[in-house]
């Protein structure tokens, strides 16, 4: 989903025009985004949540941030905290849906998602093309070594670690600093809108990571460029930006 923007409208590329979400505190940006993915499903009911240290780390927010966050939710009943060595956060049992006013702020930053996933498309795309003539085998180790990480993992957040070092690793691949620096601060605008996802789809989406491999140690640019483009624009329908038409329509949510 392109979206045409009027001349002069600021791009994600060169400007950091004010988005909704950041004019919402750090707390209330973490009790949206669990709501947010209790709301689209794809949190479920019981589902234990990782700890404040990682969750912290892959929301890229500050440990304590998390646990005032985990707090609010609690107390809104999205969430319970159990104590003991068996305990920790986790999804309500019947968690309360829609109670974080903050979720206004996503949706309002709805078409800005989009124009950040199309960015990071046009980027990674031609980071690919490049990268299967430029990586060497050590560039290969590295995006071998994030894939039996992503396969090992065992949360969307440790998950979410070493997907960012793989999709990194490649674009550092292109050896193409200047358009490096452009990407690191696309993907860093586009990771402050992650939500959790289910691990089953995390693992499919890992499978995508392997075929990119392939197609990079086969040095077949054309292929590469092509599978990161799909990978990529994927993300207009599985972010929350897509599950919330998704949801609207009634249509199934990743799994």
């Amino acid at each position: 989903m392109a979206t045409q923007e009027p001349s002069g409208a600021p791009s994600a590329l060169t400007s950091s025009a004010l988005a909704a979400i950041r004019r919402t505190s750090a707390v209330d940006t973490v009790r949206a985004r669990i709501s947010l993915a209790v709301d689209l499903g794809l949190l479920a009911p019981g589902e234990r949540l990782p700890n404040v240290q990682a969750t912290a780390a892959a929301l890229g927010v500050g440990e304590i941030t998390v646990r005032r966050a985990f707090g609010t939710l609690e107390r809104e009943g999205v969430v319970e905290r159990r104590p003991g060595r068996t305990g920790g956060t986790f999804i309500a049992e019947r968690p309360r849906r829609r109670t974080v006013a903050q979720v206004a702020a996503y949706r309002e930053d709805s078409e800005r998602v989009h124009r950040l996933i199309d960015e990071r498309i046009v980027l990674e795309a031609g980071f690919a093309h490049l990268a299967a003539e430029r990586l060497d085998r050590s560039g290969l180790d590295r995006l071998d070594q994030c894939i039996r990480e992503m396969d090992a993992a065992e949360s969307w957040a440790e998950f979410h670690a070493s997907d960012q070092r793989f999709h990194l690793a490649l674009a550092e691949g292109a050896g193409l600093s200047a358009a490096l620096a452009m990407y690191q601060r696309v993907t860093g605008e586009l990771y402050a809108y992650f939500l959790p996802y289910p691990m089953g789809y995390l693992r499919s989406s890992n499978e995508q990571h392997r075929a990119i491999r392939a197609a990079l140690g086969a040095r077949d640019a054309a292929s590469a460029a092509g599978l990161l483009h799909d990978h990529v624009a994927e993300l207009h329908h599985s972010m929350y930006v897509g599950l919330a038409d998704d949801a609207e329509r009634g249509d199934d949510r990743p799994s």
